[in-house]
């Protein structure tokens, strides 16, 4: 359950955004806190993820009881997480600007929230638009657009089977070795970008999408691969440090 409502804000970007993965609205306070949901909501090995989830007492530095709410938190699917239990983790969205002049303030609120994390068996986290606003945003805006589209299942099974038959190849020998008639171009190149945003074909969402990327199929088999982090999931945001020094 949400622990704070988000108010309407006239300075920052405010609103909602339908999550299927949570099958409810998310809210978020600012577009940093929005894309940061979107990684989310791409990434395989996270299971669930709630906005505002709770609020944490704690001493300010005038030694007043002050209260903290996290932006979210975050549960991984343990098999997958890359973690050995799959550790929930609180985090906290800021951007660096705001981190730089702030820092000394917010120092005892996040080492309250870290303490409040340990205490549950959870982790917690500052993350900024370094981590965040990467490639790999920017591709799955990309693919955000094919997410839901009806593809054929013929071109589905006929570009998984090539993919499957003729190993890594890049989208356009992918397209040519499927459909010889080009007249589908641009039908087929868009079943194709469905079935990577959907995670049935796999590649390096850490660099932008072109013409030139390797798709590999599925994504078993993928991980094992130690040569290539090659896999339509994103990996958990991996901590800066309380001020991001």
């Amino acid at each position: 359950m949400v622990a704070r409502s988000i108010p309407k804000n006239y300075r920052n970007v405010t609103g909602r955004f339908a999550s299927a993965k949570n099958q409810n609205l998310i809210g978020f306070e600012s577009t940093l806190e929005k894309d940061f949901f979107l990684l989310l909501e791409f990434d395989r090995r996270v299971e669930s993820f709630e906005e505002q989830p709770v609020t944490i007492a704690y001493r300010g530095l005038e030694g007043r009881v002050c209260h903290y709410t996290p932006d979210a938190l975050v549960r991984y699917q343990a098999a997958l997480a890359g973690e050995p239990d799959g550790q929930p983790v609180l985090y906290e969205v800021k951007y660096r600007s705001d981190l730089r002049e702030h820092g000394v303030e917010y120092r005892p609120k996040f080492k309250a929230a870290r303490r409040y994390a340990l205490d549950r068996g959870w982790r917690f986290r500052v993350v900024t638009e370094r981590e965040i606003r990467t490639s790999r945003l920017s591709n799955i805006r990309f693919l955000l657009r094919y997410r839901r589209m009806r593809v054929d299942d013929q071109d589905r099974d006929a570009l998984l089977a090539t993919l499957r038959k003729q190993g890594p190849l890049k989208p356009p020998t992918l397209l040519a070795l499927t459909y010889p008639d080009a007249c589908r171009y641009a039908e087929t190149l868009a079943a194709l970008w469905h079935l990577v945003a959907i995670g049935q074909i796999g590649v390096d969402l850490d660099q932008l999408l072109t013409p030139h990327s390797v798709l590999r199929f599925g994504t078993a088999g993928v991980d094992q691969d130690r040569r290539h982090r090659i896999t339509p999931v994103l990996e958990p945001l991996r901590e800066k440090g309380d001020d991001h020094r």
